[in-house]
């Protein structure tokens, strides 16, 4: 008997000892070089393929894919309609890459997630104009946003989970802030390269073929992209999940059915930050280089002064982003987000000053660099935790697809329209509008986070 009882004993601890192993095995991580690029590069050809939109939207597209003659305004509102339809598709994206994502890995997913939104940003600018093909060519560029919406749905998810559960228990706000980075990173190549384009082309050279010259880049860096994606390694997180077989059939309606309060949450978390991006980088380049007469508030700008200032204004928002993520690490992410939802709502109701012709006067450079300086800094403040928070705020058999439907449906919430209802808002009711607009979109911030608890110590392999 006493034999027995020690061959159990030595059997227990041969099997603790075989578990404590895979665990260990299923813990290795790739290196800090990869999960840096695999994770931020995604994100930087995500905005990149957006901001490349959104500033054709506002300048270009009016011109090539409808009629400007008539009424600018009108024009304008239509092309930056499209830009919504983008938004509208990427919810549908985060279900089905985040079911594939919780189910058979975070890699596969966002592979084929980036060749999806690649493949349609290339081909826009491939398109016929309006004067070629008449509305085919409006028909198809709408397929085709749609189409890069669909892929974009599995691609922040995707990016934050491969950073995040690939990161020390400490430190895990930091490593969520590498896909974050993308969004600076690819502002400033799309605004960039149109800066360089406009530096050496006049406007008939831009609207002949200089449009297309964004589109047609972001070949390479998709192709970088997949390059690393494929060489990187499964998370560990999710590795364990197999090994435990925690993974589960249908993750969706694991999500709907038990973390539906946390994808409310996640949605209300991120919408707000929508919202303030596409104020400060679309609505407000056309309000700063066009006239009264064409949904702009005649400040006197040109397109290339505008966007240069993009461009400097957005090395503050790289900047705030890893300040916040260090803090949000060391203090919570609750703290963190509960401070730049108040100053949101405070910037909201004094920045419309900053932006007022009649105020400002026109060409008013330290007045409109205020306002993006703030501004983006406030957005580095409120984006930055989010890459760690939303991932935390769910269980690791279903964390791909409740952040990306979190995410995703606050681009339809915060963002989709944002152009638009701005666009109208300050056309119709002046540049104060705006602001409200942007203040009811803090406070719905704030109250998500209020009822939100705090992660920072969270179990991520659960």
């Amino acid at each position: 008997m006493t034999a027995a009882l020690e061959e159990t004993g030595l059997e227990q601890t041969a099997g603790a000892a075989s578990e404590a192993a895979g665990k260990a095995a299923a813990m290795v991580r790739d290196s800090v070089k990869t999960v840096i690029a695999a994770s931020m590069v995604g994100t930087a050809i995500e905005f990149y393929d957006f901001y490349a939109y959104g500033t054709a939207a506002a300048n270009y597209f009016p011109h090539i894919f409808f009629s400007a003659k008539d009424n600018p305004t009108v024009a304008l509102l239509m092309s930056l309609l499209t830009f919504a339809i983008a938004f509208i598709a990427r919810p549908l994206g985060s279900l089905v890459f985040g079911h594939f994502g919780d189910r058979m890995g975070r890699k596969t997913t966002l592979v084929v997630s980036l060749m999806t939104m690649g493949v349609g940003t290339f081909l826009i600018g491939c398109l016929p104009t309006y004067e070629q093909a008449g509305v085919f060519a409006v028909a198809v560029l709408c397929l085709l946003r749609f189409i890069q919406g669909i892929g974009l749905g599995g691609e922040w998810s995707g990016a934050a989970l491969v950073a995040t559960e690939n990161a020390p228990e400490d430190k895990r706000a930091l490593y969520g802030s590498f896909p974050e980075l993308g969004a600076p990173i690819g502002f400033f190549l799309s605004n960039g390269t149109y800066f360089v384009l406009e530096s050496f082309n006049d406007q008939a050279a831009m609207l002949s073929w200089g449009w297309r010259v964004p589109f047609l880049l972001s070949a390479v860096l998709v192709i970088v992209g997949l390059v690393v994606r494929v060489h990187m390694e499964e998370t560990p997180v999710f590795r364990m999940a197999q090994a435990q077989k925690k993974v589960v059939k249908s993750p969706l309606t694991e999500v709907f059915r038990k973390s539906w309060r946390q994808v409310l949450q996640a949605t209300f978390l991120v919408a707000v930050t929508y919202t303030l991006f596409y104020t400060l980088a679309t609505w407000s380049l056309a309000w700063g280089t066009k006239d009264t007469e064409n949904g702009g508030g005649n400040l006197g700008f040109t397109n290339q002064e505008y966007l240069l200032m993009l461009m400097i204004s957005i090395c503050v928002f790289a900047l705030f982003i890893v300040l916040s993520c260090l803090y949000a690490d060391k203090i919570g992410r609750r703290r963190v987000l509960t401070f730049s939802s108040c100053a949101l709502v405070v910037f909201a109701l004094l920045f419309p000053f900053l932006l007022d012709g009649q105020l400002v006067g026109q060409k008013n450079f330290a007045a409109n660099m205020a306002f993006l300086c703030i501004g983006f800094a406030l957005m580095g403040i409120a984006f930055g935790p989010i890459g760690a928070f939303l991932p935390e705020l769910f269980d690791a058999n279903v964390r791909y697809s409740g952040s990306g439907i979190g995410y995703n449906l606050a681009a339809i919430v915060g963002a989709a329209f944002v152009p638009t209802i701005a666009t109208w808002l300050s056309h119709n009711w002046g540049v104060h509008s705006v602001g409200l607009y942007l203040g009811v979109m803090a406070v719905c911030c704030l109250v998500s986070v209020l009822t939100c608890k705090e992660t920072k110590d969270v179990d991520f392999t659960k």
